[in-house]
């Protein structure tokens, strides 16, 4: 039963920006981390950033490094992801994903929730 909500998705023109959100208010906060994964049509599913629950560890594919941020509001049990300057490879459904227990936050087989996705178009 799929507990984490993400929102934000849509059409966009290179350049532009969109700020996904994954909401987890169902879940509690006993996870290690949450992360935004990506794939994109013909692809296999990547990871493209994710943060810790105490929020001192972040990761960033290279691939996106100082494009988008990820950050957390602890209060509303909500992630989100900031993505600036897009670029049509940026294109796919973006997923949250929640690690319960710690393990490599690029190790897609450790994270056990998920969400249902959203869809990123970048296309002019």
């Amino acid at each position: 039963q799929e507990q984490l909500v993400e929102s934000g998705g849509g059409l966009v023109q290179p350049g532009g920006s969109l700020r996904l959100s994954c909401d987890a208010s169902k879940l509690t906060q006993n996870y290690y981390a949450r992360a935004w994964f990506r794939q994109a049509p013909g692809k296999e599913r990547e990871v493209v950033s994710a943060i810790t629950t105490t929020g001192l560890n972040t990761y960033y594919a290279d691939s996106v490094k100082g494009r988008f941020t990820i950050s957390k509001d602890d209060a509303k049990n909500t992630m989100y992801l900031q993505m600036n300057s897009l670029k049509p490879e940026d294109t796919g459904v973006y997923y949250c994903a929640e690690q319960t227990w710690p393990s490599s936050l690029l190790a897609i087989d450790a994270y056990d929730n998920w969400g249902q996705g959203t869809q990123v178009t970048v296309s002019s």
